[in-house]
């Protein structure tokens, strides 16, 4: 064979590669952009056989997906937990006690009871009605400024077992409501008034974000039966884990407010550590 003729056989083989990769090329653009790329006579023809009638597909099947290995975990979605039955006491270090005060505020006894909390430095926990919140705005923001804990004791003091699940929640919602307008806060914590708990009441409590406390000792301050039987009963009843009941409205509590003010001291000096609960699960 003539080197003229070796020169030009190379040279279409050379040529016939080029297209080749061109060809290639413009496979892979019209693969990731969806258009073939425009030559100097305009759009490529499609290429011929079977391939030419397979539609291409669009750019976004071909974005890129993060591997399983690399991904974020997918969390299962987090239940709520509905208790059967109301904390009665709490857990602590040593001798720790829970004092709370019910159906607050109250512009006559509570703030004398804050006055009695700051000049011992303790703090406690109020359960109030969304009803007295309106007239209370000012003691709410004292006790959320001093450290103290505000619970839902519901709209209007209402017995929850003669209530429907649109009532329940109604009361509970509007008090949580209020006492967030007022201190800024929503409560975490919720007490059924008289201690009627029902599963319907534990049920919209834990919806609304709240645990369920009741109390291991009663003073019975609500009966008025003077202060030095409020006294005796809280001295009896201390232990280590005991939630206090006492009140700070819904009658005359003069008899709460000076029988606090001999109790806690005599508390303190006995080495209890008068303080609010955390809540289960923080």
């Amino acid at each position: 064979m003539k080197k003229d003729q070796l020169l030009t056989r190379r040279a279409a083989l050379i040529a016939g590669a080029g297209a080749v990769g061109a060809a290639a090329t413009a496979g892979v653009l019209t693969a990731v952009t969806g258009e073939a790329p425009a030559g100097p006579a305009g759009p490529a023809a499609p290429a011929a056989g079977a391939e030419a009638a397979r539609r291409p597909l669009k750019a976004s099947a071909y974005r890129l997906q993060p591997l399983t290995g690399y991904a974020p975990p997918r969390a299962a979605p987090r239940r709520t937990l509905v208790r059967r039955e109301p904390l009665l006491r709490v857990s602590g270090r040593g001798r720790t006690m829970v004092l709370t005060f019910d159906d607050g505020p109250d512009p006559r006894y509570t703030p004398a009871i804050l006055d009695v909390l700051a000049e011992y430095e303790v703090r406690a926990m109020f359960f109030v009605c969304g009803e007295m919140v309106a007239g209370g705005r000012q003691a709410l923001a004292r006790m959320a400024e001093e450290g103290h804990v505000v619970g839902n004791h519901t709209w209007s003091h209402p017995l929850l077992t003669r209530l429907t699940r649109r009532q329940i929640r109604s009361q509970m919602e509007r008090t949580s409501d209020a006492v967030e307008e007022a201190c800024g806060e929503r409560p975490a914590w919720f007490r059924a008034p008289y201690g009627a708990w029902n599963r319907a009441a534990l049920r919209i409590g834990a919806d609304l974000g709240m645990e369920p406390l009741g109390w291991t000792l009663d003073t019975l301050d609500w009966t008025t039966p003077g202060v030095r039987s409020i006294v005796r009963r809280v001295e009896n009843g201390a232990a280590p884990g005991v939630v206090v009941l006492s009140h700070d409205a819904g009658g005359d509590r003069s008899q709460s407010v000076r029988a606090l003010r001999r109790y806690l001291p005599e508390l303190l000096d006995s080495g209890y550590h008068v303080t609010v609960p955390v809540r289960p699960g923080t």
